[in-house]
């Protein structure tokens, strides 16, 4: 199991980006996956899981902002980022359900980690 994220970087406040999660070792579209962040001096939070069906939980902060989706051909998984504000400053991680399950649970769930990449929105 790889994933590789890509697409971060700094933007000013109300700008956009889209992050790019590569995958291999495992079928993106068949498995639990998602999108967390941390900045620095703060704890590790989910920003949003998708479900093989396309069900999909965003945290509050993100909700209206932020969209995931998944490209099957290229097994991808996208984060849009729009509207983006300060304090979306982090680095941004994908991540695959611990057990590579079709269905999402708890955050906690999540197991299998990129190395990261950073957005910096300055305001």
């Amino acid at each position: 199991v790889e994933l590789v994220e890509s697409g971060g970087g700094s933007v000013q406040a109300g700008g956009s980006l889209r992050l790019s999660c590569a995958a291999s070792g495992f079928t993106v579209s068949r498995t639990c996956m998602g999108w967390f962040r941390q900045a620095p001096g703060k704890e590790r939070e989910g920003v949003v899981m998708i479900t093989y069906t396309g069900y999909t939980r965003y945290t509050d902060s993100v909700k209206g902002r932020f969209t995931i989706s998944r490209d099957s051909a290229k097994n991808t998984l996208y984060l849009q980022m729009t509207a983006l504000k300060p304090e979306d400053t982090a680095m941004y991680y994908c991540a695959a359900h611990r057990t590579l399950r079709l269905t999402c649970g708890d955050w906690a769930d999540f197991g299998n980690w990129g190395q990261g990449t950073q957005v910096t929105v300055s305001s």
